[in-house]
């Protein structure tokens, strides 16, 4: 049961009243269970860590040690529910969930899988098989809560995944639509192709002498080394160099580098321990002589992966490290157990989109509510968003 409380959105210190919730029954013995995530997502460790292995869908950021490490960082004074779905006692989907008090800068409250700035991707955890099943149940259980407003917001779906797939199905079996609010396409390694024959491909041939001369320019200051986190070597002075990295740059002059708030960097730090504990870390740098120009964070979840984070030395930004570095990252293709990498870049970033010619599409989806308020609230939303969008093509064609 998710005990009587409140849960705080961003814009309301006041918080919305929370009743208490029962698990409320689905067909074929699927259930929602709703409990406040702080109290609960150190009992669900082992379960949690269990689901990952059998998703439809693999997604670091929504696997146990990574939420567990953002509850206890950048949660802040919000209440964040996790709505845990099981068929009998067995574990088959898990959604963060949180109430928002803004949507498209209108005052109107609705609920949203829980996401933050550090989180690239917000496809939830769900069995292989159960994805409409899992949705469905979640839907019937929002429908009955008196403090679930409105509709449901899905942020950071893989569109056209199996569980993006499930959501379309369960709303259909209701009676209602998943409409795509908004989607963005960023790049997505993914290929057949060694590492070599995959860099001729894709970057053409002058670019690649331009990167060879670059290398070896780099070559003249002193030795250079590609190297990735062992398994017997401390993790603590690799944090402490990304860090030192990032906020000596533009980052870091923006104030928005990690180490400039410690409730972000202790998030790193915690993250990466935890990615490392379970197996998922892997940690790269470029380094001339002894100093560390470049350095990149993976995630990796067979068979997926995902690029978190990567820094460079702005000192060297003239031989490209962020480049360099990356070309290096190709030999993931190598690997048996991994099929795709994520970039997590955004949309059409400079370096990643020069390497990688693969796309993935990651969309916002909404699904209203049962309710003739809650309907009237959500048509209302999705007339205002699709007039938007249409005077915005109409401006943009008159360019």
């Amino acid at each position: 049961m998710f005990p009587a409380g409140k849960i705080v959105a961003p814009n309301d210190r006041a918080g919305l009243p929370l009743a208490r919730l029962e698990a409320v029954p689905f067909a074929d013995d699927v259930r929602i269970l709703a409990r406040s995530a702080a109290g609960a997502v150190a009992g669900l460790a082992e379960e949690w860590t269990a689901l990952a292995t059998k998703a439809a869908e693999p997604n670091a950021f929504s696997e146990h040690w990574f939420v567990a490490a953002s509850l206890a960082s950048l949660a802040g004074r919000r209440d964040i529910a996790l709505l845990e779905a099981r068929r009998g006692d067995q574990l088959i989907g898990i959604l963060p969930l949180a109430l928002e008090r803004t949507y498209a800068r209108l005052p109107v409250a609705f609920a949203q899988n829980w996401c933050h700035h550090q989180m690239f991707l917000g496809t939830p955890l769900v069995e292989v098989g159960e994805e409409q099943a899992f949705w469905a149940a979640v839907l019937i259980t929002l429908d009955e809560l008196d403090w679930a407003p409105n509709f449901l917001h899905v942020r950071g779906l893989a569109e056209d995944g199996p569980v993006h797939r499930g959501l379309k199905a369960a709303a259909e079996s209701l009676g209602r639509s998943a409409a795509v609010v908004h989607r963005e396409t960023r790049a997505l390694l993914e290929s057949e192709l060694s590492p070599a024959t995959y860099y001729e491909q894709a970057v053409r041939q002058k670019k690649r002498k331009e990167l060879r001369r670059l290398r070896n320019r780099l070559a003249e200051l002193g030795p250079v080394g590609a190297d990735i986190l062992g398994p017997d070597e401390p993790l603590e002075p690799w944090c402490d160099a990304y860090l030192a990295l990032e906020k000596a740059g533009w980052k870091g002059a923006a104030g928005s580098a990690l180490a400039c708030d410690p409730a972000t960097e202790a998030f790193f730090r915690d993250t990466l321990g935890a990615a490392r504990a379970t197996g998922r870390l892997q940690f790269r740098r470029l380094t001339v002589g002894d100093r560390v120009i470049a350095m990149l964070v993976n995630f990796l979840t067979p068979p997926g992966s995902f690029s978190f984070k990567t820094v460079f030395d702005e000192g060297y930004a003239r031989f490209s490290p962020g480049v360099l570095i990356q070309i290096d990252n190709l030999d993931l293709l190598d690997r048996p157990d991994i099929a795709w990498m994520d970039s997590c870049a955004v949309e059409d970033h400079p370096m990643i989109d020069s390497l990688w010619t693969e796309r993935r599409s990651i969309a916002r989806v909404t699904v209203r509510l049962k309710g003739l308020r809650r309907g009237a609230v959500f048509a209302a939303c999705r007339a205002l968003e699709i007039g938007s969008g249409a005077l915005r093509g109409w401006l943009g064609r008159g360019k």
